[in-house]
């Protein structure tokens, strides 16, 4: 499974210790340094909605231009998280039945599979 995570973050830190402590295997990612594969984040927005995939609680959401912010649709949430990876919800789970995005109790039983 790939995980995209932003090496800083809190939630990233505690899901990529969770994996590893349930020795699930795991390629991460860091959104930052390694940047992201269009296909993953086309494939993330489309299954799970830009609503949910797009994080708009982080500073580098509320630096963008109030144009920028308007008239979301799912190829401009695309673009703009291809353009500022951090706009992406971290963390963000490839796995083969669909993305998923966060690292709540839902998402960890669906780790678990």
């Amino acid at each position: 499974m790939k995980i995209y995570v932003l090496k800083n973050c809190d939630t990233c830190k505690k899901a990529l210790k969770w994996l590893d402590e349930q020795a699930i295997a795991h390629n991460a990612v860091d959104v930052r340094t390694d940047g992201l594969e269009p296909s993953d984040v086309q494939l993330i927005v489309e299954t799970i909605g830009w609503e949910t995939a797009l994080n708009r609680r982080s500073t580098t959401w509320r630096g963008l231009s109030d144009e920028q912010k308007s008239d979301i649709t799912t190829e401009k949430a695309v673009a703009l998280i291809l353009e500022q990876p951090t706009l992406l919800k971290r963390p963000a789970f490839l796995l083969d039945s669909g993305p998923l995005v966060g690292f709540d109790k839902n998402v960890q039983a669906a780790l678990q599979g």
